[in-house]
């Protein structure tokens, strides 16, 4: 068995997927990369076809019809062969210092019997323009080298929150949760760390710099103007959060607290880009999503509600303004969106 399995999607990616292959390479036999050709029109196959010929022992290709980004991972975490399990898009890659020092922490774990269901390290933005960049450290968050659980987790500050960039589960659990993520559609990856959450007992953190999630290309999903047209998808995978959970049954004050406040601020990122549509159908769906989660959960509506992201959401008055303001901001941060 592989210690890791990385899945990277692909479609259309050929010009620039190396880096991202070419960065998981230094992880030896140890690790294996399934490189997912989700449907390409390009020359993305051949490329992933060369990996796959010079290098048998560690990369593996599945060509499959398109089906989006959900069903590529669905489709490598099927023929995953790895204790551990990762996702990295094609347009992103891994620091090969920070892979190692992770790679040795999983071998030590594993060989102690002491494996962990999530592994936490830091992302780094790499966004086009900027040249300072953001890293997102969860030290503050949660204990560093060594195994805890939920109860030993500190405070998440806003930007702080667990997300797919920084997630490597335990192929099992993700199998044992039945986590399937939709076909052709964006932002799955919200579901992709949410949903496994409350079957994870144990963590370690290890405070390395290990993702670099590239931001910049004009066709990406968090390009504001996509989020707009695929504004529906990101209310589908809203829906899809509400419904894959019964917090209340949550017995961890902590985890509860947390998968709360992650709820939040998807709920507040629905709301924010509705409102900046501005148009009558979009205040609708605003309203059918806050309905949505109220005929689910009432207590959990309240919550949300009475926090000043969940605020009636009502533009039209100054304090609605502000509210949006700050969900606006607050999203850019936590997602880079825009």
């Amino acid at each position: 068995m592989k210690l890791l399995s990385v899945t990277i999607p692909c479609y259309n990616s050929g010009a620039y997927m190396r880096r991202a292959v070419d960065s998981l390479l230094s992880g030896g036999e140890d690790l294996e990369i399934l490189i997912v050709d989700d449907g390409s029109k390009d020359d993305t196959g051949r490329i992933a076809d060369e990996y796959e010929r010079i290098y048998p022992e560690i990369v593996r290709v599945i060509h499959q019809e398109n089906g989006g980004h959900g069903e590529a991972v669905n489709t490598g975490l099927k023929n995953a062969r790895g204790l551990y399990f990762k996702v990295v898009d094609s347009d992103d890659w891994v620091s090969e210092k920070a892979l190692a020092e992770m790679m040795k922490v999983l071998r030590d774990l594993t060989q102690d019997g002491r494996s962990v269901d999530l592994m936490v390290a830091n992302y780094v933005y790499d966004k086009v323009g900027e040249k300072r960049r953001k890293v997102i450290s969860y030290r503050t968050a949660l204990p560093q080298d060594r195994v805890f659980g939920w109860d030993d987790v500190m405070h998440f500050h806003q930007g702080q929150y667990i997300l797919m960039h920084s997630a490597i589960y335990r192929t099992k659990l993700l199998l044992d949760c039945g986590l399937k993520l939709p076909a052709h559609t964006f932002y799955v990856d919200n579901i992709f760390v949410y949903q496994p959450l409350p079957y994870v007992k144990t963590l370690y953190y290890l405070n390395v710099n290990l993702y670099h999630y590239f931001i910049g290309r004009e066709d990406q999903s968090v390009n504001e103007k996509i989020i707009m047209e695929r504004i529906d998808q990101q209310l589908k995978v809203n829906r899809i959060i509400i419904e894959s959970h019964n917090l209340s049954q949550i017995k961890n004050k902590k985890l509860k607290n947390y998968m709360t406040r992650y709820l939040s601020i998807m709920m507040t990122v629905s709301s924010v880009y509705l409102i900046k549509k501005g148009d009558a159908e979009s205040f609708a769906k605003r309203d059918e999503l806050w309905q949505f989660l109220k005929e689910k959960d009432k207590k959990l509506y309240r919550r949300i509600r009475s926090n000043v992201l969940g605020v009636g959401m009502n533009c039209k008055t100054k304090l609605g303004r502000k509210v949006v303001e700050a969900g606006y901001f607050v999203s850019r941060k936590i997602f880079k969106f825009g």
